[in-house]
Order: C-alpha cells, then sequence, then structure tokens
C-alpha cells in the first residue's frame, strides 16, 4: 500500500501496515515510511 510521506514529501511504499478505525467508522491504513519511519495514515480501505 502506498502513501504520503509527510517528512519525505514524497509517496512511499508503506511498511508495517495494519488497518485501523477512524473515531467516526471508516476504515484507514496506518504504517510506517521505509525510510525515515515516520508514521504514514491512509484514509479508505485497503486495496
Amino acid at each position: 500500500m502506498e502513501g504520503y510521506c509527510m517528512k519525505c514529501k514524497a509517496k512511499k511504499e508503506m511498511k508495517e501496515v495494519k488497518a485501523v478505525t477512524m473515531k467516526n467508522g471508516k476504515p484507514a491504513n496506518e504504517g510506517k515510511c521505509p525510510d525515515c519511519g515516520t508514521k504514514i495514515f491512509k484514509i479508505g480501505a485497503a486495496k
């Protein structure tokens, strides 16, 4: 799954991805940037 890293300012392939549910009940995915280790958060179900 690909997400945007705010620290690197580029789209990266997330590692350690896990599915989470936001407070409003919508699905999201949370992972880490492979280069800098910053948390990446992407709204929407995994495809």
